[in-house]
């Protein structure tokens, strides 16, 4: 990453923490296009994407990040997220599985019960 794109990163986060996301994404421009395999591009993109409901482009970038890091357990969390609110719950609950088994903090595992409780009420429905 050249200097400006660096710049850029760090102007997109620091609007993403303020909770801008679409600004953050316009930010983001010029660093998808300089980085587009860089996880934490990738990453960054991903959760501005999910908070500005632009959920199929998370659910992409998110996928981009564990294809490029299989070990990235926030991204599968964050992808379980994206396919939890798309209401794909097998799918989410697949993904929220793998991150609470691989970083079991509270906020995962409520996350994953949450998907667990839901399907079980669906399979319960008549």
């Amino acid at each position: 990453m050249t200097d400006s794109t660096f710049e850029a990163f760090r102007r997109a986060e620091a609007l993403l923490a303020e909770r801008r996301p679409l600004e953050a994404l316009r930010e983001l421009r010029v660093v998808l296009e300089a980085a587009p395999d860089q996880p934490n591009v990738q990453l960054l993109a991903g959760r501005a994407y999910l908070g500005s409901a632009q959920l199929k482009r998370a659910e992409e970038a998110f996928r981009k990040v564990l294809e490029l890091d299989p070990s990235d357990y926030y991204a599968r969390f964050a992808l379980g997220r994206t396919l939890q609110r798309q209401s794909r719950l097998p799918e989410a609950l697949a993904q929220l599985r793998m991150a609470a088994a691989m970083n079991p903090t509270p906020e995962y595992q409520e996350a994953l019960g949450e998907v667990s409780a839901r399907l079980a009420v669906e399979r319960d429905r008549p």
